[in-house]
């Protein structure tokens, strides 16, 4: 299979390989074209997020924060599936989720904290956020 990264700036595009020799690597054959937006993995930041927010979580609810990070990832990261005319659920992962499905996660935890158990979780933009850090990094 050929491969190449195409980015597109000012509206302008460029692309890693030149397009004769990703050509030269086919065998003969018929092919199909597609271009697909490339997503990045969730962001060290956002796990880290994550994790503060979950440490916080913990010690405002007394539930172990791996226990509040299975809580939310069945809560909004569950599917229904079907496997030979049955119907599963599946719980999905946060390791699996791109930038923007992550953003989506955590908006939905910073929802549901408020709500339900009266906590706010501050974004890094938030006034007091550096002193959030310091009061749930290290525990």
């Amino acid at each position: 299979m050929a491969e190449a990264i195409l980015i597109k700036k000012d509206g302008v595009v460029t692309m890693d390989k030149s397009f004769d020799y990703l050509c030269s690597t086919l065998s003969n054959g018929t092919y199909n074209l597609s271009i697909n937006k490339k997503v990045e993995p969730r962001s060290i930041s956002q796990n880290a997020l994550m994790w503060l927010w979950f440490t916080c979580i913990e010690r405002e609810t007394g539930t172990d924060k791996i226990d509040v990070h299975d809580f939310y990832c069945k809560k909004f990261l569950r599917r229904r599936m079907y496997i030979n005319g049955l119907e599963d659920v599946v719980v999905g992962s946060t390791s699996k989720l791109n930038t923007m499905q992550m953003k989506t996660f955590l908006d939905k935890v910073q929802a549901d904290a408020a709500t339900e158990f009266g906590i706010n979780l501050p974004l890094p933009a938030d006034q007091y956020y550096n002193d959030f850090i310091n009061e749930y990094r290290h525990r």
